[in-house]
């Protein structure tokens, strides 16, 4: 594992259990009112995801970065025939199992300790997804040409926007963290994923974010 890597797994390990209550809503309702007015985009691009997996039922998806399994059990709640999740932060596989034995589709999830560039499935996928994956790579091309050959229909990912008031601020916080961060133009976002062979690339905002699909055929 790169510097980065090994930095942003520490970062997530320790992260992992407040990540999780993000979405949990596992706080006081002060707490889940600010999330909800802070972190909206997280709600929203997971709505967006789940809207464009569509169909699921009876497909097989690859969750890169797949933090505390929110995707992936969503996926398989859906009818998806199998879900494969992969990260780099340990802690976060913990509370993946957790929620997949809770939700009772354990036997259709499976979640690897990896980073994707040294994955090597024996299957390709129907879909991938990385959201708020691209985020903390700092060369996102290889990532993105490792999807699109797992891959057989599309990817869904999200990208920051460098354009915001946010953008600086949690620049500033994560570096100061020892997590390094980065942020995406459109046009940053079309080249890289012309360039990684997508075909029909459809880009769109999502709050602060651009959660863009490509299509691998």
């Amino acid at each position: 594992m790169n510097s980065d890597i090994i930095s942003q797994s520490k970062y997530w390990n320790n992260e992992a259990q407040s990540f999780h209550t993000i979405y949990s809503q596992d706080k006081s309702a002060l707490a889940n009112r600010l999330d909800r007015w802070f972190r909206q985009d997280i709600f929203d691009r997971f709505v967006f995801t789940l809207q464009h997996c569509s169909p699921v039922s009876g497909r097989t998806f690859l969750d890169v970065g797949c933090g505390s399994g929110q995707y992936s059990i969503e996926l398989a709640r859906n009818g998806a025939a199998s879900v494969v999740g992969i990260d780099i932060a340990e802690n976060m596989l913990h509370l993946c199992r957790q929620s997949a034995d809770s939700a009772e589709v354990q036997d259709r999830c499976t979640f690897l300790h990896t980073d994707l560039l040294q994955f090597h499935p024996k299957r390709s996928f129907d879909v991938g997804i990385g959201i708020g994956l691209f985020d903390y790579i700092r060369e996102p091309l290889p990532v993105l040409n490792k999807m699109r050959e797992v891959c057989t229909d599309r990817v869904i990912v999200s990208f920051p926007r460098v354009w915001t008031w946010r953008a600086p601020v949690r620049k500033l916080r994560l570096l100061l963290r020892g997590c390094p961060v980065f942020f995406y133009s459109r046009g940053n976002i079309l080249s890289l994923m012309e360039e990684a062979g997508f075909t029909n690339i459809q880009i769109h905002k999502v709050g602060k974010l651009f959660c863009a699909i490509g299509y691998s055929l």
